[in-house]
Formats: C-alpha cells, sequence, structure tokens
C-alpha cells in the first residue's frame, strides 16, 4: 500500500473533510431523499433522482476520502530543519531575471494549492529545488520556457 507524504495541517484538513461528510452532507442527503420518496411517485421524482446522485457522490468522496486518510504518512514540517530544501520546506524564490519573489512551501500531491502558495512535492519546480540550498540557482522547465531562480531563504515552519 503506497502511503502519500502530507503535513500535519494537511492531515487535519482531510480530516475535517470526512467528518464533515459523515456528520452533514450524509444525514442531509437522506433527509432530502426520505422527503422526496414522500411526494410519491419516484419514476418522475427529479427531487429523489438528483438526491440520490448527490448520496452516490457523497458515499465515493467518502470512500475515496478514508483511502487516503488511512495512507497518509503524516510529516510535522514543524520538527524539521536544515539548510537544503526538503518535503515541508518553505522555500523563497527570486526569479533571476525580474528580481520578483515568490515564496513556496513543498507539499503532498493530496494538498497542493497554487492559490495558497502550496506546491506538490512532485511538481517541475518542487523536484528542481529538492537537495538545493540558499543561495543556489536552479532552472525549471515552464510553459513560457526555462525560468532561473535563485533560493533566497529555506526555512521549516
Amino acid at each position: 500500500m503506497e502511503k502519500f507524504p502530507m503535513t500535519l495541517g494537511g492531515y487535519q484538513k482531510l480530516e475535517a473533510d470526512l467528518k464533515k461528510l459523515k456528520n452533514e452532507e450524509r444525514p442531509a442527503v437522506i433527509q432530502a431523499i426520505a422527503e422526496a420518496r414522500a411526494h410519491g411517485d419516484l419514476s418522475e421524482n427529479a427531487e429523489y433522482h438528483a438526491a440520490k446522485d448527490r448520496q452516490g457522490w457523497i458515499e465515493s468522496q467518502i470512500v475515496d476520502l478514508e483511502d487516503k486518510y488511512t495512507r497518509a504518512q503524516v510529516i510535522d514540517v514543524a520538527s524539521l530543519d536544515g539548510d537544503t530544501v526538503k518535503f515541508g520546506a518553505t522555500v523563497t524564490l527570486i526569479d533571476e531575471d525580474t528580481e520578483e519573489e515568490k515564496v513556496w512551501q513543498i507539499v503532498g500531491e493530496l494538498e497542493a494549492d497554487v492559490k495558497q502558495a502550496k506546491i506538490s512535492v512532485s511538481s517541475p519546480i518542487a523536484r528542481a529545488l529538492i537537495g538545493k540550498a540558499q543561495g543556489d540557482t536552479v532552472e525549471v522547465a515552464a510553459p513560457g520556457g526555462a525560468r532561473s531562480y535563485e533560493i533566497g531563504k529555506v526555512e521549516f515552519k
């Protein structure tokens, strides 16, 4: 069984999502099905069919999240340290062309979210950064062409 590396924060979010589906969404859809059944003929009852479709989606989400939850390998980033980039590191990158700074945290695939500046450990940027240290230059193949970045800072927080 393959394990998924995940930060403690990502694991807690996964746990919260699973609890919400089981404790809120599942009972609500069961209630909606019961109400729709009370309206009579199920063959032409759009509310009933919509609720059943929603129930199927919720149940598949629960199975999927439970699988991920049991296979998560939780890594407490706060307990990590060092000078090189590895899983969990928050890295400040300086674009060598524009001098623009970007800050990224390297996280597991399941918790990656570009809007929150979290990139997957398997992304091209993260793969280029792993093992490098502050002051090193990395070249990353991007859709618009290769980009060069200097590692400005490596933190574990």
